[in-house]
């Protein structure tokens, strides 16, 4: 059983970057850059949300400059571009991407934030960052995540999420098997 969550109030927005317009409603919430030029709404659940992982490949590793990456899977036409969508920049590879198909990026061109990426193995769905959600509570709440994949990739240092399945390769189907919602 995992530990009980601190009590928090409903909804917590720290002081956090250069954006305070994010809000959370019952089924919807936002996700600013740090400077705030990108900002996206998304369903906290429901059948656009997907699932929420924390991710230890080397690839995850690389691109958040961080030991793992917290991300959640909204699909695509659940994911609203509030603003700065033109600000966005790209880079995609897929060298080192375990499917072998290319993962893009979208990147705030301001700040640098990673705001999501999409797989070529994953279509229909977006892959954002926990970190990226303006409502703290979610964190620990609706997006807590429920899976750990690429456990084999994991430094030794860290020790897995209690609570959370733990998979030492990719938790999700590629295209032609049916897609799970963990959530």
């Amino acid at each position: 059983m995992s530990p009980s969550p601190t009590v928090k109030p409903r909804t917590y927005f720290p002081l956090a970057g250069g954006a305070s317009d994010g809000w959370s409603k019952e089924d919807q919430a936002t996700a600013t850059c740090y400077c705030g030029a990108v900002q996206l709404a998304f369903p906290t659940q429901g059948p656009g949300l997907v699932d929420a992982f924390v991710c230890h490949c080397t690839d995850c590793r690389k691109i958040t400059a961080s030991m793992f990456a917290s991300n959640f899977i909204v699909l695509n036409s659940h994911l609203k571009h509030l603003r700065g969508r033109a600000n966005l920049k790209t880079f995609s590879q897929s060298q080192t991407i375990a499917s072998g198909k290319a993962m893009t990026n979208y990147f705030c061109s301001t700040c640098g934030s990673l705001m999501y990426r999409i797989g070529e193995a994953y279509p229909g769905r977006s892959i954002l960052r926990i970190g990226t959600v303006d409502d703290f509570t979610l964190h620990e709440t609706k997006l807590r995540p429920r899976v750990e994949q690429y456990t084999k990739d994991r430094v030794e240092w860290l020790h897995d999420v209690d609570g959370v399945k733990q998979v030492k390769g990719s938790a999700y189907a590629l295209p032609g098997v049916a897609a799970k919602s963990f959530l």
